[in-house]
């Protein structure tokens, strides 16, 4: 039995192997750091989005919804839907799923409209 080669090499290619991403691209991932979501601290690593940063740490919603309090988080991921708004740093309506996390940020759920109706 042969094998297929193109199989073979597609499992080299681009999977950490002597020609892996980081090592093509000479990434060097900066420290991770950390932010607050509703007084707990988590984890982050520099380039990733709110909802990136919330997701890893096993958070997967963060609003809910003004009429009927439901859950809500990322939805499309591209900023079309604002299922995923958080409030940052005082501001509420930020879309998680666009707004980079940044050291030290705090980012909390919000609910409803994000402001004291």
């Amino acid at each position: 039995m042969s094998r297929d080669p193109a199989r073979s090499r597609g499992r080299r290619r681009g999977h950490g192997g002597r020609t892996g991403p980081l090592r093509l691209a000479r990434a060097r991932p900066d420290a991770a750091f950390t932010f607050t979501f509703d007084g707990r601290t988590l984890p982050a690593l520099s380039g990733q989005t709110v909802a990136a940063a919330l997701w890893s740490s096993g958070v997967t919603s963060w609003r809910t919804t003004r009429d009927a309090g439901r859950p809500r988080g990322v939805f499309c991921g591209i900023g079309v839907c604002f299922d995923c708004l958080v409030t940052v740093d005082g501001r509420p309506n930020q879309r998680a799923c666009l707004v980079p996390v940044e050291p030290g940020a705090e980012v909390r759920t919000q609910e409803g409209t994000g402001h004291d109706d």
